[in-house]
């Protein structure tokens, strides 16, 4: 008997694989407790790096954030620099995602020394998965965009924290104080 079936249909894009999760409209919390989508991005130096791989490192927090070089993303990625010896102690890495291209997180690595990549997803298919990309409102004008978010996703895949809408000041301790909560 032939087999009729189709393989699942997965989005394509020229610089990334995602794994999308049954509907695109679930918010980050929705994610807790749930396998993470896995993806595969290119980073700064475009050279693609996955979930999968990273986990295998230990956990990850992967944080999502809306542009390079504005006031915001700075001063929560350099947060994220400097504390990152204290969340490596606790076990974990820290990788930023946003839709800018290798280069824009090349330059933005290079003038605020980050000592940790940055994923580019230019397509939105990451930050649809998540449940991070959606309709914001800025001075009377809605768009589409990231909604700044972090995930602690714990070795084994599964997403151990979300912190959905993220003010940036506090927000590593707070990262830091979950991970240590969960140690």
């Amino acid at each position: 008997m032939a087999r009729t079936s189709q393989p699942p249909v997965r989005p394509r894009s020229t610089s990334s694989k995602t794994r999308m999760p049954p509907s695109s409209e679930a918010g980050p919390s929705d994610l807790e407790g749930a396998r993470a989508p896995d993806f595969t991005l290119p980073d700064q130096d475009d050279k693609p790096v996955s979930l999968r791989a990273l986990r295998q490192r230990g956990d990850v927090v992967l944080y999502f954030y809306p542009k390079d070089m504005t006031p915001g993303c700075t001063t929560e990625a350099c947060s994220f620099r400097d504390n990152l010896k204290q969340l490596q102690a606790a076990g974990a890495q820290v990788v930023g995602v946003s839709a800018d291209t290798p280069a824009s997180h090349q330059k933005f690595i290079e003038k605020h020394g980050l000592t940790f990549p940055l994923l580019s997803d230019p397509g939105n298919q990451v930050t649809r998965a998540y449940g991070v990309y959606k309709r914001k409102l800025l001075y009377g004008r809605e768009f589409m965009g990231i909604e700044r978010s972090t995930f602690i996703i714990a070795q084994d895949g599964t997403v151990r924290r979300v912190f959905p809408k993220v003010k940036v000041n506090g927000h590593a301790q707070e990262v830091l104080a979950a991970l240590k909560e969960h140690g």
